[in-house]
């Protein structure tokens, strides 16, 4: 593969986790992210090229697309949100803006990127979460926009292969900012930790270092999946 690869998100937990990571093994990356302020310091840290951008915006996210290059080794759109309401509670508007910003801001990207990461060869990693299969009690929102995702990735996988690989992680419950309301509390988060195998939240690094090997040549047979990064949550039942 050959290029730089651009993470949108690279502000958010796992985004500057995968930043870091690949910074670490030399990749050249180009970072997108929502927080000016925040970008900046990073694309400082890590010696990278970054361009600010609200990616429900799609103008400017395809204008900070053009201004990643051709070609792009690959393209980490490590952007979500977490919407929990009962569905009495839901409205029409909370749907349409979590799926704007998961599922139509990715297609776009992607769109946006494509003849890029054809060019260079490269490598999609899009994120779902465990919600989006196994149903949870005040999810509907975020599991509907989430498995849009996961089909989005699919159909993406077989639309640009052989050129481009597309795949699709699935965290559980990860310690982001975005998690902060379920997390900060330590009972909370106890209780939501043991209903997983491996008992414990999950971390950025977790799915960041799945996410390197997806954007790696040493997974360059793999496309169209969506791998679990979720201690077990989404197939496995505890002993009792």
């Amino acid at each position: 593969m050959a290029g730089p690869i651009a993470i949108l998100g690279a502000t958010g937990g796992i985004g500057g986790a995968l930043a870091r990571r690949l910074a670490a093994r030399g990749a050249p990356l180009f970072l997108i992210g929502r927080d000016a302020a925040r970008l900046a310091a990073l694309a400082a840290e890590l010696g990278a090229p970054s361009a600010p951008c609200d990616v429900t915006d799609p103008a400017a996210l395809k204008a900070a697309l053009v201004a990643a290059g051709t070609p792009l080794a690959g393209l980490a759109f490590c952007v979500g949100s977490i919407v929990m309401k009962p569905l009495a509670r839901t409205t029409p508007t909370d749907f349409a803006e979590t799926f704007a910003l998961n599922a139509t801001a990715a297609a776009i990207a992607v769109q946006a990127a494509a003849p890029a990461l054809t060019a260079g060869q490269g490598s999609v990693v899009l994120f779902s979460s465990v919600a989006a299969r196994a149903g949870f009690p005040g999810h509907a929102v975020i599991g509907a926009a989430k498995a849009a995702v996961e089909g989005l990735s699919l159909a993406l996988a077989a639309e640009l292969a052989p050129s481009v690989r597309v795949n699709c992680i699935a965290p559980s419950l990860t310690r982001t900012g975005i998690a902060t309301p379920m997390t900060k509390n330590p009972q909370m988060a106890e209780a939501i930790a043991k209903l997983h195998p491996i008992p414990r939240l999950g971390e950025a690094e977790d799915a960041a270092a799945l996410a390197d090997f997806l954007l790696s040549d040493a997974s360059g047979w793999i496309t169209g999946q969506v791998i679990g990064v979720d201690g077990g949550r989404s197939s496995l039942r505890g002993r009792g």
